[in-house]
């Protein structure tokens, strides 16, 4: 297994090693790595499977596959939201004196990726890195609620197996969407809040969400409308910047 990684790494390395080289045959690529044909025809046919490595029709080069630049943009994309976020969740931090998170989509999960805690001595602490189902929390759902319908549909039929629970989640993302934000109590930590927006990027794609976190099982309704509004800013801040909004709404 480890020698077959190792292997494919290497062909991989080759095929972008040459600036002014974008195809190769497979002879060429044998001879440079000492391999015998049949293996690397295995090698190849394998990251073909997964898009890593393409071959040309004409030709029948081989040259880097597309879901290299996916991954590359996707953590181009990770890291520019990161630091187009800090700022502002510093800021909302202070201003609500509440724990501040930014999460990111990730197929079936939300991964949690930045945190600003709260400057109080209560607060919400979660860990960075955290894989969290689409399903629970605020800041999943109002990613959900942003994404496409069949895109939501299609995250839920594998998460939720009940049709009648995944039916009554679908039915509240129109109303999340409209609302511009969500609410969840006790989902993953209880006696504890959260209050979520969406973060829209460039081509109104969902590239996360900003959320409070807050240390109580119930939260007020006048302190409800501050945080919902304070969020939605930020998160429509954050999207400004990351080219999902024109200007950021006050």
């Amino acid at each position: 297994m480890i020698q077959s990684f190792d292997r494919a790494m290497q062909v991989i390395q080759l095929l972008t090693s040459d600036s002014k080289r974008s195809y190769w045959p497979i002879s060429d690529i044998s001879d440079r790595l000492g391999l015998p044909l049949s293996t690397t025809h295995r090698l190849i046919a394998t990251l073909m499977k997964h898009e890593l490595v393409s071959q040309a029709a004409e030709t029948k080069h081989y040259t880097i596959g597309p879901r290299w630049m996916e991954i590359g943009l996707r953590q181009l994309e990770q890291m520019d939201l990161r630091s187009a976020a800090r700022p502002v969740m510093e800021r909302l931090a202070e201003e609500v004196k509440e724990s501040i998170y930014l999460s990111i989509p990730s197929g079936l999960y939300a991964i949690l990726i930045e945190r600003i805690d709260s400057p109080s001595s209560l607060k919400v602490i979660d860990t960075l890195g955290q894989r969290i189902d689409m399903h629970i929390g605020a800041p999943n759902k109002t990613m959900l609620a942003s994404m496409p319908s069949a895109e939501a549909e299609e995250i839920l039929a594998v998460l939720i197996s009940d049709p009648a629970e995944r039916g009554k989640l679908l039915n509240r993302l129109p109303e999340i969407r409209e609302a511009g934000f969500c609410v969840s109590y006790s989902e993953r930590t209880e006696g504890t809040a959260s209050v979520a927006a969406s973060i829209i990027g460039f081509g109104q794609k969902v590239v996360g969400s900003l959320s409070i976190g807050v240390p109580k099982g119930e939260i007020p309704e006048a302190r409800l409308d501050y945080l919902s509004k304070m969020v939605i800013n930020s998160a429509k801040e954050i999207s400004a910047k990351m080219g999902g909004l024109k200007t950021a709404i006050y």
